[in-house]
């Protein structure tokens, strides 16, 4: 037991955000196993209020890039705080996000607010923002642990992301995620992840 906990945290602690992908296409049958990993997450009163929407078709992410863009530029000059952008700066981000459009693959993850039942009725779902949340991470982990670099991109809002997939009301963009393989030469931003002590207490 704690061999499989020691591997998989040394392989973990080595993932990264990649912000500069390759348009290499990635083997479907991952991002199927991957989604697959995520839908076995745990999810309140066991409702699974997730839907995962897989984007390969360049026309879509373009619309998608274009439209996140004009969210992010929106953000950077108008919505952000100084003290938000100040913290911004030592990972390189700005309003461009060509990965979007560069990238192989694009999930935009969806949680579902509500269910409709067999007359039509509405039936809430219970705590589906943090089940939605343990299953992305469950799938980023899949992903990383087959090889798949990934970057977790949320412009805010989100909503056009409805529009250009067509997905109902009932649901609201959690995150859209890239994935693809590392550009050649691509580097990732010199960070430290906090120690075991910082992070966690034990009684």
């Amino acid at each position: 037991m704690i061999a499989n906990a020691t591997r998989y945290a040394e392989r973990m602690v080595k993932r990264r955000t990649v912000r500069d992908f390759s348009d290499q296409p990635i083997p479907e049958d991952v991002i199927r196993q991957a989604i697959l990993a995520a839908g076995s997450a745990p999810s309140g009163a066991n409702q699974q209020p997730w839907h995962f929407v897989v984007v390969q078709d360049q026309k879509i992410k373009t619309q998608i890039r274009e439209a996140a863009e004009a969210e992010e530029r929106e953000f950077y000059a108008h919505r952000a705080s100084e003290q938000w952008l100040d913290a911004l700066k030592p990972l390189g981000t700005d309003a461009e996000k060509p990965f979007l459009s560069r990238a192989p693959v694009l999930i935009a993850v969806f949680s579902q607010k509500y269910s409709l039942d067999a007359k039509g009725d509405k039936q809430k779902h219970y705590y589906p923002t943090e089940s939605v949340g343990i299953a992305t991470g469950m799938m980023i982990s899949a992903l990383h642990l087959a090889g798949v670099a990934t970057l977790t991109h949320t412009p805010s809002p989100m909503k056009f992301l409805n529009t250009i997939l067509k997905r109902p009301d009932s649901e609201r963009p959690f995150v859209l995620l890239v994935c693809g393989y590392p550009e050649v030469g691509a580097t990732v931003p010199d960070i430290a992840k906090k120690s075991l002590d910082q992070i966690s207490s034990f009684f």
